[in-house]
């Protein structure tokens, strides 16, 4: 990343943001996930990320239930993360069940799933300060397509 910097390429990283971040040339424009609990993983959220955020990154969540967007918008509230950075809410499509591997885990039970059209009106009645993200390869290519 720093040689492609230094070539004076736009460098952007697109992580889960499980691992150090610091770590990262400060010219590299970070993505970075924070895993919500529909996901299984919200364990592995780094939260000293944070602090190594810029304006330049962004901080996504990706939102499929209700549980996943009251956590979000706790978490962008408690961290005032739109003061550091652009925050993405952007809408998890449910799994197809040709789409279900077993290294991927299981959500938690009793979650209410949401609609994209739900997490927007959420969005709105909200005032959250926060973009609406569209995982474009969900829109280009069918949903049981594998590898995009």
């Amino acid at each position: 990343m720093r040689g492609l910097c230094d070539a004076g390429f736009t460098v952007l990283l697109e992580t889960s943001g499980a691992l150090d971040i610091a770590v990262v040339d400060p010219r590299v424009h970070k993505i970075m996930d924070l895993k919500c609990p529909s996901s299984g993983e919200t364990d592995r959220n780094r939260w000293e990320n944070l602090g190594h955020l810029q304006p330049t990154d962004e901080v996504k969540f990706v939102i499929g239930t209700v549980e996943d967007y009251e956590w979000a918008r706790e978490v962008v509230g408690r961290h005032r993360l739109e003061r550091v950075c652009p925050v993405l809410f952007s809408w998890a499509a449910p799994l197809e069940p040709s789409q279900r591997v077993p290294s991927l885990k299981a959500g938690p039970p009793g979650h209410t799933p949401l609609s994209r059209r739900e997490l927007a009106a959420r969005m709105l009645a909200d005032a959250l300060p926060v973009r609406f993200q569209l995982q474009m390869h969900k829109l280009i290519w069918p949903p049981d397509q594998r590898g995009v």
